[in-house]
C-alpha cells in the first residue's frame, strides 16, 4: 500500500517538488537500511549529514528524498526540497496523524516503556491492524518518524514517548495526540537533570497535555507519585493498575518462573488469569496497564490477556540466549540496553528466579548506571542489599560507579571488576562455566553490549 505520494509530501511539508511524480511505501532516515520505494529523509546532525547519502539512497531503491539543499549531482533525482528536513519530518508525522482514524495509545514512564509498548502491540494486533514504534524510537526524531510510517488503514497505533529533561514530552505528545496515555511508573531515573522525583513526575505528566478530548490516562496506583499525577491530569478520566485495593486492574497474585510470569488479577472486579511469556514481576504489573489500555481503545481485554503468553523480551531488555561452552552451555540474560536503580533491582530479582544447573551459579555482570547525579555512588553501593536478598552467587562490575557496589559486596560474591566494559570483557571469558545463568545490565553509555557480544561468542 502506498504510504505517501509526492503530492502529499509536498503539501504536508510545504516543499518544492523536483523530478517526476512518485509513490513511497515507507520512510527512512538511514541510507544503509533503505528498502525499495522508501522515502529517504536527509537529516543533518552534528556528526553526519544525510544529504551526503541521497544519491546512494536512491540508487539503493528509494523512491525519492526529502532535502533542504540539493546535493551535488542530484539535480535530476526525485526530490522534495523544504526549509529544514527535521521540521519536514515533523510535518509528515503531523500529517499522518491528521489523516489517521486509528485509536492511539502513548506510553511513557521512568522504566518499562518499551516492554509495555511491545506488550500492547502484541495484544492489539490480533484484533485489528496495529502500528507501533520500533525499538526505542521515542525522542524528537523517533516519534515523528514512527508517526510518518503509520499506515493509512491502521486500526490501532502505539507510540513510546521518552525524555530526560523537562519539556521534552510536550512537543512529542502534541504530535501523537493519543486517545489513551500510560505512565508506567515514576522513579529516580535521569535524576542528574532533576532536583527531585516530584520534578520527574511533573515532566511525565506533560503527556496529559496532548490527550484527545474524552481520552483516558492510565496510572500506577502503587506509585508514591500517584496523587500528584492524578491532580495534574485534571478532568481527564483516570484508570489505575497495581496491587492497591482501589486499583481498577488489581494484581492479586504473581508467580515468576524462569520462562514466564503467571498473573491472577481483578479487571474491574472480574477475575482474569493469564501468562506473560517473559519472567519478572514488573512484566506482570505492566501487563495490567496493557489490559486497561486495550479496554479503553474498545478492544477485548480478555482476548488480549491470552495473547500475552507469546510475549518475548525485546533485545537488550531481558532477551535470553543459550550459549554453548565446552561440552555444555550456559544461559545469558541480556539486559544491556539501559539501567536505573529500580530496573537494576528488578533484573536482579528476575535472575534469582532462574534455575542454574546443579552446582552452577547465578552471575550478575553489571555496568554503571548513569545520569544519577551526586547520589550515584550510594545508589550503586545500595545494590548490595538486592544481591544479598536475592542470593546472587557472583557479581562482576564494570565502571567507576560500580566499583562502589563491588566494595560493598562480601568477598565471596565479588567477581572481577574493571574500569570499563572493554577492560572487563577479557576477564569474563574465564569466569562463566557450563550450567551458569548470567545476567548483563548497565546504562547504554556503559556499553555492556560488548560483554553480551563477548559471551555470545562462547
Amino acid at each position: 500500500m502506498t504510504l505517501w505520494s509526492s503530492a502529499e509530501v509536498k503539501a504536508a511539508t510545504n516543499g518544492t517538488a523536483h523530478g517526476p511524480a512518485w509513490e513511497a511505501c515507507g520512510v527512512s532516515i538511514d541510507s544503509r537500511t533503505i528498502a525499495k520505494a522508501d522515502l529517504f529523509i536527509a537529516l543533518a546532525g552534528p556528526n553526519h549529514d544525510g544529504h551526503d547519502h541521497v544519491k546512494a539512497a536512491i540508487a539503493a531503491g528509494a523512491a525519492a528524498a526529502l532535502v533542504h539543499r540539493i546535493p551535488e549531482g542530484c539535480d535530476d533525482l526525485p526530490l522534495v526540497v523544504v526549509n529544514d528536513t527535521m521540521e519536514g519530518l515533523r510535518d509528515l508525522g503531523r500529517a499522518a496523524r491528521a489523516r489517521s482514524a486509528a485509536s492511539i495509545c502513548a506510553v511513557t514512564g521512568s522504566v518499562g516503556k518499551t516492554g509495555t509498548k511491545e506488550m500492547l502491540a502484541l495484544a492489539l494486533s490480533p484484533q485489528g491492524k496495529t502500528h507501533w514504534s520500533v525499538g526505542s524510537f521515542n525522542n524528537h526524531w523517533g516519534v515523528p518518524l514512527s508517526l510518518a510510517r503509520m499506515p493509512r488503514d491502521a486500526r490501532y497505533a502505539v507510540f513510546e514517548l521518552g525524555m530526560n529533561h523537562p519539556g521534552e514530552i510536550t512537543p512529542l505528545v502534541a504530535m501523537v495526540r493519543p486517545h489513551v496515555a500510560i505512565i508506567t511508573t515514576v522513579e529516580a531515573v535521569h535524576s542528574a537533570f532533576f532536583a527531585s522525583t516530584e520534578d520527574i513526575a511533573d515532566a511525565k505528566a506533560e503527556i496529559f497535555s496532548g490527550i484527545e478530548p474524552g481520552g483516558i490516562a492510565i496510572l500506577n496506583r502503587d506509585n508514591r507519585h500517584f496523587r500528584r499525577l492524578a491532580k495534574a491530569a485534571g478532568n481527564i478520566t483516570i484508570r489505575t493498575f497495581g496491587s492497591h485495593i482501589d486499583a481498577d486492574a488489581r494484581l492479586l497474585d504473581c508467580a515468576v518462573d524462569p520462562d514466564e510470569t503467571a498473573i491472577f488479577a481483578l479487571l474491574d472486579d472480574h477475575p482474569v488469569a493469564y501468562r506473560v511469556g517473559v519472567p519478572g514481576l514488573h512484566w506482570g504489573m505492566n501487563s495490567l496497564a496493557v489490559l486497561l489500555a486495550v479496554k479503553a481503545l474498545s478492544a477485548d481485554p480478555l482476548e488480549a490477556a491470552q495473547s500475552l503468553a507469546a510475549m518475548k523480551a525485546p533485545k537488550g531488555r531481558g532477551e535470553r540466549h543459550v550459549v554453548a561452552i565446552g561440552a555444555g552451555n550456559f544461559e545469558l540474560i541480556d539486559e544491556s540496553y539501559n539501567a536505573s536503580p529500580v530496573s537494576m533491582k528488578a533484573a536482579i530479582s528476575t535472575l534469582a528466579a532462574a534455575r542454574p544447573a546443579k552446582g552452577a551459579r547465578r552471575i550478575a555482570i553489571l555496568g554503571d548506571m548513569l545520569e544519577l547525579g551526586g547520589s550515584g555512588p550510594d545508589l550503586h553501593a545500595n545494590l548490595a542489599g538486592a544481591v544479598a536478598t536475592w542470593n546472587i552467587d557472583l557479581v562482576a562490575c564494570a565502571g567507576p560507579l560500580m566499583r562502589h557496589l563491588s566494595d560493598a559486596l562480601p568477598e565471596d560474591k565479588r567477581g572481577p571488576t574493571a574500569a570499563s566494559s572493554a577492560e572487563l570483557a577479557p576477564l569474563i571469558k574465564g569466569l562463566v562455566k557450563a550450567g551458569d545463568v548470567v545476567m548483563v545490565k548497565g546504562s547504554a553509555g556503559s556499553r555492556m553490549g560488548l560483554i553480551v557480544k563477548t559471551l555470545l561468542e562462547g
